[in-house]
């Protein structure tokens, strides 16, 4: 079976390159994945898949093999882009200005594509059931993920293992990396409003300055993981955005701060809540200004299943060889698959993309972010693989 996998994949590495430029140069923001959700319905139509639209945009394909009921195993891909202006001058560049594939989700919705059609090649070949999950919005609250999970995704078949990659410059091309338990953080948005009566610069002792008390503010916040947080439990809270004032000599009467609080750990995640929470309220109202503040709880942490991981990384030394399989770091950033993890079996593992000889070194959400595209054929292959073996 790896053998016929393998060939597969290399006499549709072509096509699906094709299919990921057409994906890459019509990207589409969370939640608004028409195009992208139409494309993937074609192909799957194209190669007698059925499926169903569930969110809207997502889609959810299914391929039966041999005794159907024997295993059932999900495959997922995230189709939705990020608000960046793209800097590559590639002949696949973006058409939607101020749009861009920066965190590879063209190259996961290719990946899944390319495993589809070579499972529904194979499907007298292996046992079981793949759902395949295309899903909308991962980059942003509530998360796609939790949409289609309400909406039954993981039921009708219920899949009892269910897999996603995701790409990684930092990794070279043909290399891949699991990781079982913890992998990756939880991630909550903060959004805070500093009002006051607003002034002239020359005169602060009339009305709260607001400008100041952000600042304080956003010093002072720092405290709540230094201070608070066991430092061997790893936690972050960045303010990323500062908004307020547009001339020299008046004083503000709003200011908007917004940022991220990312947590592996779920009640010291919310203690945190409570203490950024307070000590903002605190710390604005003593200085003499009004505060909103609101703090949207967004994915949880991403849990692998230590020993699906530990199958999958067998597998997978299995298909590439052992030299080409690492152990994935633990990382702050946040991803939705996490509701997946929470419900069933997961394994959220890398896919090697970069190549230094190439200058392919961008890192993910940047304006440059590019992949080398033997990638496509290593990706839509261990998924195939993975999805008849593990």
């Amino acid at each position: 079976m790896i053998d016929k996998i393998k060939s597969l994949a290399n006499k549709y590495k072509q096509e699906f390159i094709d299919i990921r430029h057409h994906i890459h140069s019509n990207p589409e923001l969370s939640y608004l994945e028409f195009e992208t959700s139409e494309f993937i319905q074609e192909k799957l139509s194209s190669w007698n898949i059925p499926f169903e639209v569930k969110a809207t945009t997502g889609v959810v394909g299914l391929i039966k093999g041999k005794k159907p009921d024997t295993r059932i195993i999900a495959l997922r891909a995230d189709m939705d882009a990020l608000p960046i202006v793209e800097e590559n001058q590639v002949e696949y560049i973006s058409k939607n200005h101020g749009v861009m594939h920066a965190c590879g989700h063209d190259v996961h919705t290719t990946c899944l594509l390319g495993a589809a059609k070579i499972l529904s090649e194979t499907k007298d070949e292996w046992e079981g059931t793949v759902k395949l999950i295309f899903q909308p919005g991962e980059e942003k609250n509530p998360g796609g993920a939790s949409l289609l999970i309400k909406e039954g995704v993981l039921n009708n078949p219920a899949p009892q293992k269910i897999f996603a990659l995701h790409v990684h410059t930092g990794l070279q091309v043909g290399e891949y990396s699991f990781r079982g338990g913890m992998v990756m953080a939880s991630a909550d948005e903060i959004y805070i409003t500093i009002k006051a009566k607003g002034g002239h610069a020359a005169a602060p002792q009339f009305t709260a300055d607001t400008i100041l008390i952000a600042s304080q503010l956003v010093v002072s916040l720092q405290q709540i993981i230094s201070r608070n947080n066991n430092p061997f439990n790893p936690s972050v809270l960045s303010i990323t955005s500062f908004q307020g004032g547009n001339t020299t000599n008046v004083i503000p009467s709003e200011v908007k701060l917004m940022g991220t609080f990312r947590a592996m750990n779920e009640v010291w995640r919310f203690k945190a809540h409570e203490l950024i929470i307070k000590q903002a309220t605190d710390l604005v109202t003593g200085m003499g200004a009004e505060i909103d503040i609101k703090i949207d709880v967004g994915y949880p942490f991403v849990f692998n299943n230590e020993v699906l991981s530990k199958e999958a990384r067998s597998l997978a030394e299995e298909f590439a060889g052992k030299e080409k399989v690492s152990e994935t770091e633990l990382r702050m950033g946040g991803e939705d698959f996490a509701y997946y993890t929470h419900v069933v079996p997961g394994c959220f593992f890398r896919l090697g993309v970069g190549n230094v000889e190439k200058g392919i070194t961008s890192n993910v959400h940047t304006p440059t972010f590019n992949i080398d595209e033997n990638a496509i054929e290593n990706g839509m292959g261990m998924m195939a693989w993975l999805a008849t073996q593990a």
